[in-house]
């Protein structure tokens, strides 16, 4: 007797946004079409627009999934670890997401989460003790070290190829004797060591928290 074929799970806008993740995750967000995205489920590309409007609803879907990975700075107890702990677990879903960084720094693309996000990390210095215009410039140096140190990773994420390249080129252009610090720089980038146990995220938001700790010991 034939086996009966499995009936197909319903649609819905989670498991539609689901996909959607999925897909872009493995083949960025140039691969995402509604056409894609319903073969991807098994459906008519026109049986999504029961759940989501359009392909930017989708997206606006997809950013809010990101951003509800990551931690808004808890109130009240040690600032240091709240706003460290905050800014990792972002840092982390960017670097999971490596294309929603430069989305959610678009023009016009405020998620409602990155409101609360920023509200709740500003709050969290101001109750720190943090004047106003200290908080100014520490919301903004922090939230460009989160965004702007996930968006350099993403510009220098490579293939084994193109690490292959790379290597083959900076052996025959970087030699010690004309570049002795960029030599082992680069030497560092291609093998293994101390140094690929510290991150390098976390190294400079260590050097973000340390400074304002002095400045908020001289308060």
């Amino acid at each position: 007797m034939a086996a009966q074929p499995q009936p197909r799970l319903p649609l819905s806008r989670d498991r539609i946004l689901q996909a959607a993740l999925e897909l872009v995750d493995e083949h960025g967000i140039d691969a995402l079409t509604m056409r894609r995205l319903g073969q991807e489920l098994g459906f008519e590309a026109m049986s999504l627009y029961n759940h989501v409007a359009n392909k930017d609803d989708v997206i606006d879907g997809m950013l809010d999934l990101v951003l509800d990975e990551g931690e808004l700075p808890v109130s009240g107890g040690d600032w240091e670890k709240s706003i460290r702990e905050s800014a990792t677990s972002i840092h982390a879903a960017l670097r999971k997401h490596p294309w929603a960084a430069n989305l959610l720094m678009s023009y016009g693309q405020v998620r409602p989460a990155r409101l609360q996000y920023i509200e709740s990390l500003l709050g969290r210095l101001r109750e720190a003790g943090f004047s106003a215009e200290t908080t100014y410039h520490a919301y903004h140096v922090l939230d460009g070290h989160i965004f702007g140190f996930s968006l350099w990773e993403t510009a220098h994420s490579f293939s084994e190829e193109q690490v292959s390249e790379m290597q083959e080129m900076f052996e025959k252009v970087m030699t010690p004797g004309d570049f002795p610090y960029l030599y082992e720089h680069g030497h560092q980038h291609m093998t293994d060591g101390p140094h690929k146990d510290v991150s390098a995220f976390e190294f400079g938001l260590d050097l973000i928290v340390d400074g304002l700790k002095k400045i908020h010991a001289a308060t």
